[in-house]
């Protein structure tokens, strides 16, 4: 995997924790640097380490499903993608919970980064450094995160969706090329 493509992957797989931190920011009113960065660190060693399961998982099975690999990569790619323009255009936008405890933080975190255990066990039928790419994504989120929530009074909830839908894009171009190179050669 290029490093461009790991970037665009590390960045899409941090959007859902981007707009909750958003959200966040947008009903703490002004957050504070500790408070953001303290929110980034949960979401980014969340983020991390849940692509980690998911390999995990999927290099268990890929004894089992070696043939139709790429495809299993096409659909889950394909279905976090499209799961999460669902989301941003017709989900109801709901409230981000602005209790910061660690455990509501957590909690938060661990709902924010399912789709990157999808996205995990995906790369495990892939020819990829798993710790390169968990890392990417933890710093990703890490950083978008925290920014998401300093940013959130200032730009609200609709940045949020908007990268939301370019996450999803990118996540079906990802998951669609891998076919392609599948079944091209």
């Amino acid at each position: 995997m290029s490093p461009i493509t790991i970037a665009l992957l590390a960045v899409s797989m941090s959007v859902d924790a981007f707009a909750v931190s958003v959200g966040r920011g947008a009903a703490a009113g002004r957050p504070r640097f500790g408070e953001a960065f303290r929110t980034g660190v949960v979401f980014g060693v969340v983020e991390a380490i849940t692509p980690l399961i998911g390999w995990a998982a999927g290099v268990a099975a890929s004894k089992f499903i070696q043939q139709v690999d790429h495809w299993v990569a096409f659909v889950l790619l394909g279905g976090v993608g499209l799961h999460m323009l669902y989301a941003a255009i017709w989900k109801k936008e709901e409230a981000a919970p602005t209790d910061s405890s660690f455990v509501v933080v957590l909690i938060t975190a661990i709902g924010t980064s399912l789709d990157a255990m999808a996205v995990g066990v995906s790369l495990a039928f892939l020819d990829v450094n798993i710790f390169v790419i968990a890392a990417a994504i933890g710093l990703a989120t890490l950083v978008m995160s925290s920014g998401g929530m300093l940013l959130g009074r200032l730009i609200g909830y609709r940045l949020g969706k908007v990268a939301e839908i370019l996450a999803g894009l990118v996540l079906i171009g990802i998951g669609t090329n891998i076919l392609i190179e599948h079944l091209a050669g």
